[in-house]
C-alpha cells in the first residue's frame, strides 16, 4: 500500500496537471472562436472562385496553349501529397487522423504503380510519416513562427508547388487536410489540386453561372491568371479549416483530460483517506493493547 506522503504528492501533482489542462481548454476555446470565424469567412470566397473557374472552364477548349495547371502534363505517374497538419499536439487524434488518411492514400497510389512524394505543412505529420515514408518527403513547411497564417503563407506554399510542377517533379497534386464541421467533428478530406478539377457548371459550386458573361481580354487569359490564385485560395482555406479543427480537437481533448484528472483526484483522495484512517486505527489499537498489558 502506498504511503500517505506518496499519495499526497500524487494528488498535488494531478491537481497541478488539472490546472494546466483547464487553462489550455480555455485558451483553445478563445482561439477556436476566432479561427472558426476566419475559416467561415474564407469559404464563400473559395466557393466563388470554384464557380468562376467552372464558368471559364466550360468555355475553354483544352489545347497546347492551355495552362498546365488545367491541362495537366499528360501523364499520371508521380503524385504529390500536400499534407496539412498542426504545429502542436495535445489535440487527441486530430493529427493522427490526417496522417492515417495520408498513409491510406499512399498505399492506394502505390498499389496502382504510382510514385508518391510528400510535402508536409505543419510539423506533426513529419513524426508519423517519416517512420514509414521518410524517403518520399520533399520538404516540411514550418508555420510555428507565424501567429495567424494568412494568404501570404498560402501563396508562398502555392508558388513552391507550382515551381516543382514546372520542373516536372510530379504530375498530379493532392491536398489533404481536416475539414472543420463542428467542435466535436473534424473530417479529414483529400482533394485534387493539380491539374484542377473543375466542378460541373450546372451543379454544386458552378450552379447559377448560366448568365451570358463577356470576358476581357478572353476566357483563356483570365483562366491562366486565376489558376495560380485558385491554388493559393484552396491552400489558404485548408490551413484555416485545419486551424479551426485543431483548436476544436484540442478544446475537447483538454476538457476530457480535466474531467479525467478530477476523477483521479477523487479516487486518490479516497485511497488517501482510507490509508490515513487505517493508520490512525492501527495506532489506537497499539495504544489500547499497550495500556491493557500494563
Amino acid at each position: 500500500m502506498p504511503s500517505l506522503k506518496s499519495l499526497k504528492m500524487r494528488i498535488n501533482s494531478v491537481k497541478s496537471t488539472q490546472k494546466i489542462t483547464k487553462a489550455m481548454k480555455m485558451v483553445a476555446a478563445a482561439k477556436l472562436r476566432r479561427a472558426q470565424e476566419r475559416a467561415e469567412a474564407a469559404r464563400p470566397y473559395a466557393s466563388r472562385m470554384e464557380s468562376v473557374l467552372a464558368s471559364l472552364g466550360g468555355k475553354v477548349t483544352v489545347g497546347p496553349q492551355t495552362s498546365k495547371l488545367l491541362a495537366g502534363t499528360g501523364q499520371d505517374r508521380v503524385h504529390l501529397l500536400v499534407v496539412v497538419t498542426s504545429e502542436r499536439g495535445l489535440a487527441g487524434g486530430f493529427n493522427t487522423n490526417i496522417s492515417r488518411l495520408a498513409r491510406k492514400t499512399i498505399e492506394e497510389l502505390e498499389a496502382q504503380g504510382k510514385t508518391v512524394k510528400l510535402l508536409l505543412v505543419g510539423k506533426k505529420s513529419r513524426a508519423v510519416l517519416s517512420r514509414t515514408h521518410k524517403s518520399a518527403i520533399l520538404d516540411v513547411v514550418d508555420l510555428s513562427a507565424v501567429k495567424i497564417p494568412g494568404f501570404p503563407e498560402a501563396q508562398a506554399i502555392a508558388a513552391d508547388i507550382i515551381a516543382r510542377y514546372d520542373r516536372g517533379e510530379f504530375d498530379v497534386a493532392h491536398l489533404l487536410y481536416s475539414n472543420f464541421r463542428s467542435v466535436l467533428l473534424q473530417e479529414p478530406v483529400a482533394t485534387q489540386l493539380i491539374p484542377v478539377k473543375l466542378p460541373d457548371p450546372g451543379s454544386g459550386a458552378g450552379a447559377g453561372i448560366s448568365a451570358a458573361v463577356e470576358y476581357e481580354p478572353d476566357e483563356e487569359a483570365i483562366l491562366n491568371e486565376l489558376l495560380p490564385r485558385n491554388l493559393s485560395v484552396q491552400l489558404l482555406r485548408a490551413i484555416l479549416e485545419n486551424a479551426a479543427g485543431f483548436y476544436g480537437a484540442q478544446m475537447t481533448a483538454m476538457d476530457n483530460a480535466t474531467r479525467n484528472a478530477g476523477d483521479m483526484i477523487k479516487r486518490l483522495s479516497l485511497v488517501y483517506n482510507r490509508t490515513r484512517q487505517a493508520a490512525i486505527t492501527k495506532e489506537l489499537i497499539e495504544i489500547i493493547s499497550g495500556a491493557e498489558a500494563l
